[in-house]
């Protein structure tokens, strides 16, 4: 925080350079394992206006798992401040994609709810859906290894719902109180500008070291999870439990999800870093030729119902935004589906300016004491005012809901509509169409009986273990998965220049896993392991969750994907015929790549137009590639450096290789020894058996893992 100069350090001494060690840290059994103490070395942190504070771990909420309050004057300005940091750029989730679309109800909730969305069964709600990086600015690239935004608003027939989540069913920090904090540290630092859209730097990792709460998150982050092939093959999470509120008042803890019909599907490490340079847009181009092309994203949506009690046999906190519920412990229930089907007629006038908040929901939706979410409730308002100029944000086309709507907010910045009659308040007896409130058609919230405990910023006991889940998601990954996520965190890490902090976070993973914690400390070069910090809470052995891996959930399937073909003058026509169409068939879409951008001259005499220049189009945006050439031409193209590349990178990434005898030369050229997912493309079956899913077998033999 700034001060004035007028303001001097204690005892007017001037103040030392930083320590290079952590300062050290009161652990407490309550969560709170970080409250530093200010020393000669730290003044003590203030509001604006001076005001000393006494902990800036934690909001101020009714009782330790009460809501948060109101009156939290030290939340309310750090909140602000930092949702009006940028103009008009979002500051977190600037880099945003999104598609109009229809939500179905395939399944009525009726028992559990009162909202017409959830109980109206085959009725197609209207939504727009935005995905997004957290990270980068909206000039930054759609493939680094980051969380990605999944917002869904459905315009219903009571009032616009945002589902404002991620595709991780987790967050880093437990109380909103620290997401200025967090975000601080993983944006570009602050003194030299970078790095732009990735959290492989020292700010990062520092808050990591010293926030272990962060863990379960950064296990998830260091997945596949963060590297995805497509928009379309994402999970989406609401993160938070919410309550569903049925007309009897009784209420439902909730839990929402969102199922792509194409299966969860990720690139692999370098592949990623590589479509980096092939294509910025990748993500963003990959949705809008689905879209244009009828082949509609699909995702299932799911629920965990559960009950108070059923919470509280948990061994875990529920409210705790840092916490999953497993699928082996509260099944999930499909109700419904969402398809995308219209790309948006304007981009900034829709995606830029479409405004979320995880505040707007339907009568029979509510919300829990979650601190993460109470937070965000305040948040997400207070940062469009900002963003977008001003409280008639609403009246925005895409943001403007599709049902009747009445109320007395009148004037202020940018107001479009042209409200008539002299009554400008409620209630009033001069006019008789003025809208009223309805106890019987009004958003009630549930009469929920206030826990005992005083007010105070304190966390409660229950979310004092940050390392059990955490524990749990590693061990549930198949091995080659773990090996992801051990060398993702030595790429990470090998970028922080600070040792201490390198040496406190493997200490952190000690309680994750120790043979995790040993193969980050050999892949650093680490001459012996760092000490284990105390934990506030002895972490669980909770069950493994299989339902979180990745590679064994992939199906296998073409559809949806893309082949790349390459071909050259002399290309037998009738080979790249036989084979289009067989690919097309099983689902997938064909792009020709040949050396130039006019295409090639087949055998026949014809020429075939490109897609795509070899040059300019390599196999890293391909799902799977395949080559069609004479014996001249692939020895003329081995000689061809992006030739080479193409193959080798599709090798390298675990892709199908549909590779002809005249492809033969370029595969030696490339060093390239084939295995069981090099085929001859004349045999169409055998290339899209092997193009369904990549393949894992050949990894090891290619790369050294952690």
């Amino acid at each position: 925080m700034a001060k004035s100069p007028a303001v001097r350090t204690p005892a007017d001494k001037p103040r030392s350079t930083p320590s290079t060690t952590p300062a050290p840290d009161t652990l407490r059994g309550n969560g709170d394992e970080l409250q530093q103490q200010a020393g000669a070395d730290h003044p003590v942190m203030t509001t604006q206006l001076g005001i000393p504070i006494a902990d800036n771990q934690n909001s101020l909420r009714s009782t330790p798992r009460g809501p948060s309050l109101l009156e939290d004057f030290i939340l309310r300005e750090k909140i602000t401040h930092f949702d009006h940091e940028r103009i008009p750029e979002r500051i977190v989730h600037a880099r945003g994609t999104a598609a109009h679309g229809y939500f179905e109800l395939t399944e009525s909730l009726a028992d559990y709810t009162t909202a017409r969305v959830l109980t109206e069964v085959g009725v197609q709600t209207p939504v727009f859906t935005r995905f997004s990086t957290v990270a980068g600015g909206a000039g930054s690239v759609d493939t680094p290894r980051d969380v990605r935004g999944f917002a869904v608003k459905l315009y219903t027939q009571e009032g616009n719902w945002d589902i404002v989540g991620n595709n991780i069913p987790v967050f880093f920090i437990q109380d909103a109180m620290k997401f200025p904090d967090l975000v601080h540290a993983v944006k570009m630092e602050p003194d030299r500008g970078y790095p732009q859209a990735g959290s492989a730097h020292d700010t990062f990792w520092d808050f990591v070291s010293l926030m272990p709460e962060t863990l379960h998150m950064v296990m998830w982050a260091m997945s596949d999870r963060t590297i995805p092939r497509s928009l379309r093959t994402m999970e989406g999470f609401g993160v938070h439990s919410f309550r569903l509120v049925n007309a009897e008042g009784k209420s439902t803890f909730v839990k929402f999800h969102w199922r792509p019909k194409l299966g969860i599907q990720s690139t692999v490490w370098d592949e990623a870093v590589k479509l980096q340079a092939a294509d910025n847009d990748y993500h963003r181009r990959d949705l809008f030729e689905a879209i244009e092309a009828g082949n509609y994203p699909e995702w299932d949506f799911a629920v965990q119902l559960f009950t108070e009690e059923e919470a509280a046999s948990f061994p875990f906190d529920h409210l705790d935004a840092t916490k999953l519920i497993p699928e082996e412990l509260v099944p999930l229930r499909t109700i419904g589906r969402m398809v995308l089907n219209r790309w948006p007629d304007n981009f900034f006038a829709e995606t830029e300016q479409v405004a979320y908040c995880p505040a707007n929901v339907p009568p029979g939706v509510d919300f829990s004491n979650d601190p993460l979410l109470q937070g965000r409730l305040f948040s997400y308002l207070d940062t469009q005012l900002s963003r977008l100029g001003g409280p008639n944000f609403a009246q925005i086309p895409v943001n403007a809901p599709k049902c009747p709507f009445h109320n007395m907010q009148r004037d202020g910045h940018m107001q479009m509509n042209v409200p008539k009659g002299r009554v400008n308040y409620e209630p009033s007896s001069l006019q008789g169409d003025t809208p009223r409130a309805s106890q019987a058609q009004g958003f009630r919230h549930f009469a929920e009986a206030a826990d005992a405990g005083a007010k105070g910023r304190i966390r409660a006991e229950s979310f004092a273990d940050h390392y059990s889940q955490a524990r749990m998601f590693f061990r549930s990954q198949s091995e080659l998965e773990q090996s992801h996520i051990a060398s993702a965190i030595v790429f990470e890490l090998s970028k922080v220049a600070t040792v201490h902090v390198r040496e406190a976070v493997v200490g952190h993973l000690q309680h994750v896993d120790p043979a995790l914690a040993q193969r980050v400390a050999d892949g650093l070069g680490m001459d012996a392991m760092p000490p284990k910090p105390p934990a506030a809470v002895k972490p669980q052995d909770l069950p493994l969750s299989p339902a979180l891996r990745i590679i064994d959930r992939m199906q296998p399937t073409l559809e949806g994907r893309c082949v790349g073909l390459l071909v050259h003058d002399g290309t037998n026509a009738k080979s790249v015929a036989t084979l289009r169409k067989a690919i097309e068939k099983a689902g997938a879409t064909v792009k020709i790549v040949a050396p130039k951008v006019g295409g090639a001259v087949m055998d026949d005499g014809s020429r075939l137009p490109a897609d795509g220049q070899l040059a300019g189009t390599p196999s890293t945006v391909f799902d799977a590639v395949a080559s069609i050439l004479s014996t001249e031409a692939g020895q003329k193209l081995a000689r061809e450096a992006a030739a080479v590349d193409w193959f080798r990178d599709a090798f390298g990434h675990l892709k199908a290789i549909g590779a002809c005898p005249g492809t033969q030369a370029i595969l030696q050229a490339a060093g390239i020894e084939p295995d069981a997912g090099v085929v001859d493309p004349k045999d169409s079956k055998a290339f899209i058996a092997a193009a369904q899913t990549r393949q894992w077998d050949r990894e090891p033999k290619l790369r050294t893992l952690a």
